[in-house]
């Protein structure tokens, strides 16, 4: 069956998958019972294909709109506009000067006519009653009037469906209609008949079954809903820096309103649409708003920022002008929130499993019911009476009918791909808890059978709280960890020295040093930044006075590619200056001199060169981050739109940053170790200072290799299948080599991979890996959206019990999966074999129904929600190539059914002599006996199946109190339905001895099924 499977429904991946596939698979599920339900949590493809015509029409409309500024901006040159603008009353009673119509008209079509005519961004601002330098006036008044005229930064979303939507979409269920015809045609026969109530019986027992299977299935699948809603909630959580009341602070991004002043760095999203304030080197990408993949430089003469796009490079402030539903990007994504997650892999297979068994199911009830009736056609035909129909006989007929549709109900187990759901849900859910929050479905499953890490240093393995505790500036090396420390130093240092020290660490920053609500000093901006603008302060630098007296005229950010960060600043005296600072190999190879103790500046040669090169290993020995600061002065002369340069800079020092390694690491390394996961460390840093971290946190051992990426660059295809099993580090990685390593794990060894990542370069080996895992306190925007998990503590430690959770819904869902085939195989067996030998079928529609259910959702409820067990972590991972539905799944399946059988068998041919049954209630009781042996057989196998190779079953099951309520809950009703629904349910009561032995028949299969777990298979 795996292999069918397979062939046929294989070609669904855990993310990415063509539209095609995802068309292919829906076809050839042709026995669906539901396809409301089954199809639930599937992609709605049309919604997508929606959407995507939607970026074209974008793609076009932002053309044309730049075509057009294009040639405005060449006729306007020179001419004075006028204001023809009307201002709404409505908006002018709230005290502002624009619509929010006119604000979308100018930013989404790049109108630079309309701008300049409202006096240009300073203009806008000024009718938004905002200030581009101190933001906002925050008061709640103004903000709720702000609200009122422009609208909230909010997008549709899709309604929480009411549950009284799931239980007409659990009614639409094809076989429960056939089986509710079958209960009305029934009560009118059998009221006809008999007259009421006791006509009524049969009927009312068929629709009372029915509406409990709706209730439950509805209640069971609200609540998967609500579930989804509260994650999806989560997802949103997105906060950015405003300037509001003068002040720098964090807001949630739909707390944004037009006129809020935003702070965007390399990896944001923008949150709204936008007019550019100031700022540098911003290259904007439009590829998620337009499909266009060309990145888009947005500057004072192309001030348009659209919601949605992303930040590639570079930063900027920005004016907000147009929120929520107003922009395209608004739109876009009511249009997109309706188009739904890609199925998982596993949901898929489970559909294709679901519709062979369906098949199989629906060819053995057609058979049952072509059985049964010929024995009554048969006996009508020998005695004459074949054109001869009592309301007996048709009531006879239709029961044979119920029982035949009733077979197909128990035969489809259309809660196989929905457990995965339920699974998924529950685990999703509980992750959150510990700090792991799943963007994409299928990284769940996908994670249980990851078989290598790839992980980052910084954040991940450490703590990024970062502290500067050693320097060496001017050929002082000193421990700056205390303030006696910093003292000494700047005792020692030259006055020009120490002026440049806090020129380069105050200007050639993407920090500030700001006053915040309280009056208190905050520095903002990434740890390491934090730990340089703490350093200067510690020195006694003011970082206000430095940026007041210097000019920033050019900027090139930070970002892993280059590793390093560049200012041009023009001084006071006119003089222009370049400052430098990354990694320190780097910069240090771009020096031709130094500072010397005395403050000379002389030559940087080879003896210089190794003194400076011994103190960046002394320092990365020590497991410190080691940054170079460096500068150039450039004479009196710099434009913006030249190239800075490369080389010939002078080296002002080298600062050691201390990151403590996470407590909890080098544990969770050794649980990966003991699981069959290979841990990597691929980092930007010195490689000596990621070969002391990765062997304090047991990742490089004495067999491991550790390589910089320049040299891993280098290598042949040959020699990179020979060292990339004994890579353990990479240091000084660029982005590609981390994606080339991944895609070589994936293509040439066959690993299922999770990575790491949190820069905005980081995308492209997010997306190439099967997991990508997104830093959440670290992260940029770009890298959380291209990521399946979004780690919001930043700590390795999280990764693991992702991949515990994964690997606890892979293997809850085989359970699920094998429980569920056993009662299958079972039911339809029984019921087949006796009908063909007896001419009668033991276990009757309503009975039938109530298994059903018992296997279906309260099946599902109890195996498919077991937590982790820690054991889980030392057995081998699933890899690639695993199969789904194991051996040791089809030894226990049959074994089980086996019992089963042969019991249902030996009690429908020698029941009444065991329990020495006579007269007209011997055939009730024995029917009632075989159905609560059956049920009670079920309830043991449920047990059972908590541990597909463990004797001991009965592990953590008090602890798991939903398998109890479950387990609880079926015996209550299973009594109820026996002792007094015997009317509707056709059961009798059954004595104390009889309740005892059906019991015991139940309870005998645990025992069997412990020893069917010692017989061997291969795997």
């Amino acid at each position: 069956m795996e292999s069918y499977v397979n062939d046929r429904f294989g070609g669904v991946k855990p993310k990415n998958s063509s539209e095609e596939a995802l068309r292919r698979w829906r076809k050839l599920c042709s026995v669906v019972k539901n396809p409301k339900r089954r199809f639930r949590f599937t992609a709605n493809l049309s919604k997508r294909s929606e959407a995507e015509t939607m970026k074209r029409t974008n793609q076009e409309k932002l053309r044309i709109a730049v075509l057009v500024s294009k040639a405005a901006l060449q006729f306007m040159h020179g001419v004075k506009v006028y204001s023809e603008y009307v201002v709404p009353d409505e908006v002018e009673a709230a005290g502002f000067q624009i619509g929010a119509d006119e604000l979308g008209s100018i930013v989404e079509g790049h109108d630079v006519k309309k701008l300049k005519m409202h006096g240009g961004v300073e203009g806008i601002a000024d009718k938004l009653s905002t200030s581009t330098t101190n933001g906002l006036t925050a008061t709640e008044d103004a903000l709720r009037r702000r609200q009122e005229v422009y609208g909230a930064n909010r997008f549709t979303a899709s309604k929480v469906q009411s549950f009284w939507v799931f239980v007409w979409e659990a009614l639409q269920d094809t076989t429960l209609v056939i089986l509710a015809v079958c209960a009305v045609v029934s009560l009118i026969v059998g009221i006809a008949m008999e007259g009421w109530p006791k006509g009524a019986h049969d009927g009312l027992g068929i629709v009372a079954s029915i509406l409990l299977v709706v209730f439950v299935t509805a209640t069971s699948d609200y609540r998967q809903s609500l579930q989804f809603k509260d994650l999806d909630r989560e997802k949103k959580k997105i906060s950015m820096q405003v300037t509001r009341n003068g002040f720098r602070q964090k807001i949630s991004i739909y707390d944004l309103l037009p006129g809020d002043i935003a702070h965007l760095s390399i990896g944001d999203q923008v949150p709204a649409d936008g007019l550019f304030i100031s700022g540098f080197s911003l290259l904007i990408n439009e590829s998620s708003l337009t499909g266009e993949s060309e990145p888009v430089y947005v500057n004072a003469e192309n001030p348009f920022l659209l919601s949605g796009t992303k930040v590639q490079d570079g930063s900027c402030k920005m004016l907000v002008t147009t929120v929520g539903m107003r922009t395209q990007w608004g739109k876009l994504m009511a249009t997109l929130s309706e188009g739904g997650d890609d199925e998982t892999p596993l949901q898929v297979k489970l559909n294709g499993v679901a519709t062979v068994i369906g098949k199989i199911g629906l060819f053995f009830a057609v058979v049952t019911f072509a059985v049964l009736a010929q024995g009554v056609m048969s006996w009508k035909y020998h005695e004459g009476l074949l054109l001869s129909w009592s309301g007996d006989d048709a009531l006879q007929m239709l029961e044979y009918f119920a029982i035949a549709v009733t077979i197909v109900v128990v035969a489809v187990p259309e809660g196989l791909p929905l457990a995965v759901t339920l699974s998924l849900a529950f685990a999703m859910k509980k992750m959150m808890n510990d700090k792991a929050l799943v963007r994409n479905l299928a990284a769940c499953e996908t994670m249980g059978s990851a078989t290598a890490i790839c992980s980052d240093k910084t954040g991940t393995l450490t703590t990024n709280h970062m502290t500067v505790v050693k320097a060496c500036i001017c050929g002082n090396v000193k421990d700056v960890s205390s303030s006696e420390g910093t003292i000494s130093l700047c005792s020692q240092i030259p006055d020009f020295a120490l002026k440049t020290l806090l020129q380069s660490i105050f200007n050639n920053t993407g920090g500030e040093v700001v006053i915040n609500q309280d009056g208190k000093l905050e520095i903002l901006g990434t740890p390491t930044e934090i730990a340089l603008l703490e350093f200067g302060l510690s020195l006694g630098g003011n970082f206000q006075a430095q940026r007041q007296e210097t000019k920033l005229i050019k900027v090139e950010p930070f970002n892993s590619a280059k590793k390093r960060m560049v200012v041009v600043l023009q001084l006071p005296e006119g003089e222009y200056h370049v400052h430098c600072k990354g990694a320190s190999e780097l910069i240090l190879a771009a020096c031709d001199k130094f500072i010397d103790p005395s403050g000379n500046v002389l030559p940087l040669d080879r003896a210089a060169v190794n003194h400076f090169k011994d103190i960046i290993e002394s320092f990365a020995s020590e497991s410190l981050r080691t940054l170079c600061l460096a500068y150039i002065e450039i004479g009196n002369a710099f434009l913006a739109k030249e190239q800075i340069p490369v080389e010939g800079y002078t080296c002002i020092g080298i600062v050691g940053i201390k990151d403590p390694v996470r407590p909890g690491v080098k544990e969770s390394v050794a649980v990966c170790k003991s699981a069959g996961i290979t841990v990597r460390m691929v980092t930007g840093d010195n490689i000596n200072t990621a070969k002391a971290i990765a062997r304090e946190c047991g990742i490089l051992t004495d067999e491991g290799v550790a390589i910089e990426g320049p040299e891993f660059r280098e290598k042949s295809l040959e020699e990179l299948l020979q060292l990339i099993p004994k890579i353990q580090v990479m240091a000084r990685s660029s982005p590609l080599d981390k994606h080339n390593l991944v895609q070589h794990l994936r293509t040439r060894f066959n690993d299922v991979v999770a990575v790491t990542g949190d820069g905005t370069n980081d995308a492209p080996a997010l997306h190439e890996a099967d997991i990508g895992l997104a830093m959440g306190i670290a992260g940029t925007e770009v890298a959380k959206e291209s990521a399946d998990v979004i780690i919001l503590d930043d700590n390795f430690s999280t990764i693991v019990t992702v991949a515990k959770w994964g690997r606890s819904v892979y293997v809850n869902i085989q359970k699920f999966v094998q429980f569920q085939l056993t009662v299958n195989v079972v039911a339809l067996v029984v019921n087949f074999s006796s009908a063909c030998l007896t001419g009668t079928a033991p276990l009757t529609a309503v009975q039938l129904l109530w298994v059903n259910m018992i296997m279906d959702t309260l099946g599902a409820l109890a195996l498919a929600t077991e937590p982790p067990q820690d054991d889980l972590m030392e057995r081998s991972p699933v890899g690639r190539t695993g199969k789904f539905i194991t051996n040791m799944m089809w030894r226990n399946i049959f074994g089980q059914a086996f019992y089963q059988f042969i019991i249902m068998w030996y009690l429908q041919t020698q029941g009444k002599g065991l329990f020495k049954l006579e007269g007209p209630g011997a055939d009730p009781t024995l029917n009632t006996i075989m159905f609560n042996s059956f049920v009670f057989c079920q309830v043991f196998n449920e047990i059972s199946s908590r541990e597909m190779e463990k004797i001991d079953v009965f592990k953590g099951m008090l602890q798991n109190y939903v398998f109890v309520c479950v387990l609880t809950s079926t015996i209550i009703f299973q009594v109820i339905i026996v002792q007094f629904l015997g009317d509707f349910a056709n059961t009798t009561p059954l004595t104390g001895l009889q309740w005892f032995l059906s019991v015991f028949i139940g309870f005998v299969g645990m025992p069997i099924a412990a020893v069917i777990k010692l017989v061997p298979v291969g795997s």
